[in-house]
């Protein structure tokens, strides 16, 4: 896989490198702010770019606008977002635009398995959202007071992106008991029942974003 990564920060970004070139992906570009990073998007035309949030100039959302441009112009560049800190702005819009597309804490990077099948999955036309974003955007929404804990934990896996036999591994449950669980939250919430693992995502947060003002960070 051929990836750019853009992060302001040198020792992360540098880091980031070679946590994928250990894996066997090639890093074919990296930049320090949103324009080198468009720049080298369209000169290579990678899988995947990793994008930080908050970059130069103003260290705001430059990235998820960069996130923006590269969905639109480079379809075939899968973007996964790392963020310092918990923010829902734009994260509804940008899974919204299809496949491929990530959003997770830089505190995930830790765990290189999980970071490492996030970023596969998502170059591979899949979604993970950080399940503390998700969290963020549930706690906010009312309807959701009529899921169980089970329910919810099981909704936040979903939108992560897993799969219904991921999250029975993560949960330790039976993928039967997941099926039922899923079948429950989705007719609480009143939405289709879909075996896409990035239309059920879309099911999720087009749900959650149609009754939630996105209020910034």
């Amino acid at each position: 896989m051929r990836i750019v990564i853009a992060e302001d920060t040198v020792l992360l970004r540098e880091g980031l490198a070679g946590l994928l070139e250990d894996a066997g992906h090639q890093v074919v570009g990296k930049a320090g702010d949103a324009s080198v990073l468009l720049a080298l998007v369209a000169e290579h035309e990678p899988e995947l770019a990793i994008v930080d949030v908050r970059m130069p100039p103003g260290y705001d959302d430059e990235g998820t606008r960069a996130a923006a441009q590269i969905r639109g112009s480079h379809p075939g560049t899968a973007v996964l977002v790392l963020s310092q800190h918990i923010e829902t702005r734009h994260v509804v819009e940008l899974v919204s635009a299809g496949g491929g597309f990530g959003y997770l804490l830089k505190d995930r990077v830790l765990d290189v398995a999980e970071f490492l099948a996030a970023a596969e999955r998502v170059a591979a036309g899949g979604s993970a959202l950080d399940p503390q974003v998700v969290a963020g955007l549930v706690a906010r929404h009312d309807p959701l007071g009529t899921l169980t804990e089970r329910e919810r934990g099981v909704l936040e896996l979903m939108a992560e992106g897993l799969t219904n036999n991921g999250i029975a591994k993560r949960l330790y449950l039976s993928e039967r008991t997941v099926e039922a669980h899923v079948r429950h939250l989705f007719t609480k919430l009143s939405l289709p029942e879909s075996e896409d693992g990035h239309r059920r995502v879309l099911a999720v947060l087009a749900h959650l974003g149609a009754a939630t003002p996105d209020r910034g960070r």
